[in-house]
Order: structure tokens, then C-alpha cells, then sequence
């Protein structure tokens, strides 16, 4: 079993326990646990191989959580959650996703309606049964309502790129009212995640109304859910909801801080000022009634005796002890990027030609770029056999002549076959420049043949990188069965680099093992895999989820300059 499906075992426990009123430490336990093992970066089946002991050295693991690991590996499922599943069917969780409905509530509406279902769920609301409970009322039936029309699309996550261009524009729509004087996105898309469940906006304003008309009249708008004095929840066009907050000017730090989360960073900050004597919260920090900091982010980190914290860090994954030590990443920033050496033309499934797409790289100030079209295995891209990558080489090496302030790499973006083989000869793959290994098929084969595969292209000498190491597509598609700790080994032994695929379906590898081949001091490649002009724009992603990794400019290879590059290279000698 993967880290992911143990972590959403014990997830669903915790949410089955939720809705039948456990005790919140119980609950939080599984939660915490769940966290801890989907944030790991070795396999928790070698944790396990190692006994009980190693498992409970892990934070967030006690004794009774790691008994259960080991039988859920063994079995591939627990008596505990088997148990609640029959205890709480499937539709009775799903009503959590409903706005406005909390464990507390969906209880009752199991408990005493014995609804069951979405279906069920409408049904009583519409009959009346719903606000006739206690706690409940025409007005909560009614949102219920409007809940299940979009539960579905509400509880889908959305690519970052999805979240973050609305997002963006409604801010820069803000920021020009003279009334506000400043304003912010948050929550888990200032967080770069990879994808995001909804949005946050925070500002501070003179006139409060002003900000709340022009978002629920915002030509982006679909629907304005809830509004008030200082708060209001729209529905955008796109299906993502959004929350505007106006807040004072006193509090705007302490928002900031507290809405950007995540919810373990801030448990850790809270608990920072709670041993200082403090009270934290999303107005400020107080000394008994007073308020001592809140203004800027900078003001409540140093009441808690820390530096500011870069929001894409704030996952408590270790950023708490790098900033007491002074030892935080200066992270990646996008003009650090130098070049770009995975991308496609028309020779394959691109839209644009050698020509254009070197224009256009330069046109963004690259200084390399790597042309890497399909090989032959991927024929529904018309992927190259050796005689066009062949002519397609000698076709770049002739445009590239044209330019004088960019070099053209002849590349190929070679598949690992299924039988472990690459898709090209050998005598083939040493006349090109650069060569990214792939897996595009056969994603779902044992973990033990997907190793095979990754090793024997890593130990292949004319092998650059390994460009979206896993194949997943973020959300939609699982990644393939890999054994990290040894593929990195291996890349670090032979000299290959890492890709980030920057692309927003893919981020791949994603943080968790992104910063793990840093540790293993792996050389990381941030490339677009674009398919036309417009493609190079998606490297601010790849460069988000670098620092989402705590990756600094020195850990990305395409940082530097193309001489310094190329000598990076296992074929420069």
C-alpha cells in the first residue's frame, strides 16, 4: 500500500468517529496520524518492516495507531474502520461536505431523520422534516439545499492554476478602491498547494460595503452565498467558492497569519504563544486584554521569538525548528530560472515550431532550452522513430545557428517501456544533447517492475533526467508504485537529475519528494513541458511547489547559466 491510501484509512476513520461523536482527542489523533504518514517521504511499509518501535518514533503515531499500520499493511484494511463503515454508510459522510454542516449536525440528521444519503438528504429537506429539527430551522433547510445542488463541484479541488487567475484578478480589482488600503489572497492558495478546496481574500478598508458590492457584482461572480457586515462567500463562475474578509488594520497580520494556515503550523504557533503568556488569535496577540502584536505577519512571528515564515513552508514539516535555528531556506524565486529543457513542436503533439518556440523562450528571457519531442511509444503523438529524431536533430542543430543569445539542445523525451527497456537505441540516445526518461504506460504495474524500469533508465549513460517521475495527474490519476529512497540513491550515484514538471495537472515530483532528492543531493530540473508559446507561461507552478520543497536557487540545476550547466551533465566529460 502506498503512504496516500494508509493516510486516507485512518482520515476516514477520523471522519467516521467525527460524525458519531468520539472524543475530539481521538478524533484529532487519527487525523494527526494520517497527516504524519501521507508527509512522509520513505515508504511507511519499510518504516514497518522495521517493527511497532519504528512506527511510534514517528510524530502523531502513538502505540495504538501503529498496531493498526501493521495490520492494515498485512490485510489491506482494519476491524476498526470496517466496523464504522457498517456503522455510518458512505452518502452520511458525504453530507460533510455540505456548507453549514458540521459532524454535530450531520449526527442528528443520521440519528433522528436516518438520512443516508444526498438523495435522502433533499428529500426530507424539501418535505420539511429538516426544519423541524432542533437546531436546525427553514433557513439552515434551505442552505442545505443549495448545498446539494453544488456538492459535487464544491468538493472538488481545483488546480492552483485554477484558483490562483481569479483570484488574482478580483484582488487587483480590490486593491484599486481608494477605500482599501490593502488586501491579500490566503489560505491554502497562498500556500502554493497543489490544488485548492476554496479561497481566501483579506483587506483592510475604510468602507467595508464598498469592497463587499464590487465582489458580489464582480463580472466573475456566479452566486453570492452569504454576506455580511465584514465577511461575505461567493460562488465564482469557475465553481470554486470564495471568502472576503474585512478586517481591522490592527488585525491584518494576525488574519493573514491565522487564514493562511495551515491548521499544524498555526496549532504550533498558538501553542508558541500560549507558553509566552499570549493569547493568539485572528485579531492579534494579546497579553492578557491588551493587544501587543497584529499589524504584520513580522509582529506575530517575533512575539513568538520567530522570524517570519514564507507561506509556501508553513506546513509544520520542520520550518519551526529551521527558523529557531536561523536555518530557513532563502527559497527559489521564478527569475532564477535560467532555461527549460523539457518542451515539444509539431514534430510530435506541440502546436509550434522549433523556430517558434525558441523565439518565444527567449522572448522570456531563457537562455536554453532543450527541444524534447515524443519518442515512437507514444503514437497517438506521432512520436519519433530513430530516422526523424534523426532529421529532427539535424533540423534544430540547423536553427539554432540563427540564434546568437539562446542555445537549442537536441533532446528527446525517451519512454521507459514497459518491459524496461528505452524507447530508442543506445547508439541513438548518444547523439543528442539531453535525454528525460519517461513512464508513460503501464503506470499501474507492480511496484517491484516500476523499479526495474526507473533503474535500469537511471543507470543507462546517456539518461540526463527522469521527468515526471511518478506519471501521476494531480487528483485524477494515481502516480506509479515507487520506492523513492532507492530511485534517488540510484540518481545520485549515476549523476541524473530530477524533474519538477511544472505543468499544473502534473507537478511531479511533487514537495514531499522533491525535498527529499534535495537531501539526497539529487540536482532538480523545474521544466514547462510545453506544448506551444503560450506553455512556458506554467514555470512560476513548477517554481511554487520547488519552494512548497524548501528548495533554494542552488538545488535547481536550470539556474544557472548554460556553461555551468553543461558541466553538470554526466556526458560533458
Amino acid at each position: 500500500m502506498k503512504n496516500s491510501d494508509v493516510a486516507r484509512h485512518f482520515e476516514e476513520i477520523g471522519d467516521l468517529l467525527e460524525i458519531q461523536g468520539a472524543n475530539s482527542f481521538r478524533v484529532r489523533a487519527y487525523r494527526n496520524g494520517s497527516r504524519t504518514i501521507e508527509d512522509l517521504a520513505e515508504p511507511i511499509a519499510s518504516i514497518a518492516a522495521e517493527g511497532e518501535k519504528a512506527l511510534v518514533e514517528l510524530p502523531g503515531i502513538g502505540k495504538d495507531i501503529a498496531a493498526k499500520i501493521v495490520v492494515l499493511l498485512e490485510t489491506g484494511t482494519t476491524p476498526q474502520l470496517e466496523q464504522l463503515r457498517e456503522e455510518v454508510p458512505p452518502g452520511v459522510v458525504q453530507m460533510l461536505r455540505i456548507q453549514g454542516l458540521g459532524p454535530k449536525k450531520v449526527k442528528a440528521l443520521f440519528k433522528e431523520l436516518e438520512v443516508t444519503s444526498l438523495e435522502e438528504l433533499k428529500a426530507a429537506a424539501e418535505s420539511g422534516a429538516v426544519a423541524e429539527l432542533k437546531g436546525f430551522g427553514k433557513k439552515t433547510a434551505q442552505t442545505i439545499l443549495d448545498g446539494i445542488e453544488h456538492v459535487e463541484q464544491a468538493g472538488n479541488r481545483y488546480f492552483i492554476s485554477e484558483a490562483l487567475v481569479p483570484a488574482e484578478l478580483i484582488l487587483e480589482d480590490l486593491l484599486k478602491l481608494d477605500s482599501v488600503t490593502q488586501a491579500s489572497i490566503a489560505g491554502s492558495a497562498r500556500r502554493r498547494k497543489e490544488t485548492c478546496g476554496d479561497l481566501d481574500l483579506l483587506a483592510t478598508s475604510s468602507n467595508s460595503a464598498e469592497a463587499m458590492e464590487l465582489l458580489a457584482n464582480h463580472e466573475l461572480v456566479e452566486k453570492v452565498l452569504a454576506q455580511g457586515d465584514t465577511k461575505q462567500r461567493v460562488r465564482l463562475r469557475s465553481g470554486i467558492e470564495m471568502d472576503l474578509r474585512v478586517v481591522p488594520d490592527e488585525s491584518y497580520g494576525a488574519a493573514m497569519q491565522y487564514f493562511t494556515g495551515s491548521k499544524e503550523h498555526n496549532i504550533v504557533i498558538r501553542q508558541r504563544a500560549q507558553k509566552r503568556g499570549l493569547r493568539l488569535n485572528e485579531y492579534g496577540i494579546f497579553k492578557d486584554e491588551e493587544l501587543v502584536a497584529g499589524k504584520t505577519e513580522e509582529e506575530v512571528y517575533k512575539a513568538v521569538d520567530l522570524p517570519w515564515i514564507p507561506p509556501e513552508l508553513r506546513e509544520n514539516r520542520g520550518e519551526i525548528e529551521q527558523a529557531e535555528e536561523g536555518q530557513l531556506p532563502k527559497l527559489l524565486e521564478l527569475k532564477d530560472i535560467k532555461g527549460d529543457l523539457h518542451m515539444h513542436t509539431t514534430a510530435t503533439d506541440g502546436t509550434a515550431s522549433i523556430r517558434e518556440m525558441a523565439e518565444a523562450a527567449r522572448e522570456r528571457g531563457l537562455k536554453y532550452i532543450a527541444i524534447t519531442d515524443h519518442s515512437k511509444r507514444v503514437t497517438m503523438a506521432n512520436g519519433l522513430d530513430a530516422d526523424r529524431l534523426r532529421k529532427h536533430w539535424a533540423e534544430i542543430r540547423k536553427i539554432r545557428e540563427e540564434f546568437s543569445d539562446i542555445e537549442i539542445l537536441c533532446g528527446i523525451e525517451c519512454d521507459i517501456l514497459e518491459d524496461a527497456e528505452l524507447d530508442l537505441p543506445d547508439d541513438v540516445l548518444s547523439e543528442g544533447d539531453w535525454v528525460i526518461a519517461v513512464l508513460h504506460y503501464g503506470l499501474k504495474q507492480p511496484g517491484e517492475q516500476i523499479m526495474k524500469r526507473l533503474l535500469n533508465a537511471v543507470k543507462n549513460p546517456y539518461v540526463c533526467a527522469i521527468g515526471h517521475p511518478s506519471g501521476r495527474i494531480v487528483g485524477r490519476r494515481p502516480g506509479a508504485d515507487i520506492h523513492y529512497p532507492d530511485l534517488f540513491k540510484a540518481a545520485a550515484d549515476h549523476g541524473v537529475f530530477m524533474e519538477i514538471n511544472a505543468h499544473p495537472s502534473r507537478l511531479d515530483l511533487d514537495d514531499i519528494q522533491a525535498a527529499a532528492a534535495k537531501d539526497h543531493g539529487i540536482p532538480i530540473v523545474i521544466n514547462t513541458d510545453a506544448h506551444s508559446t503560450t506553455g512556458f507561461d506554467v514555470m512560476k507552478y513548477g517554481v511554487y511547489q520547488a519552494r512548497r520543497a524548501g528548495l533554494e536557487k542552488k538545488d535547481v540545476a536550470n539556474t544557472r547559466t548554460f556553461k555551468q550547466f553543461k558541466k553538470m551533465l554526466r556526458t560533458s566529460s
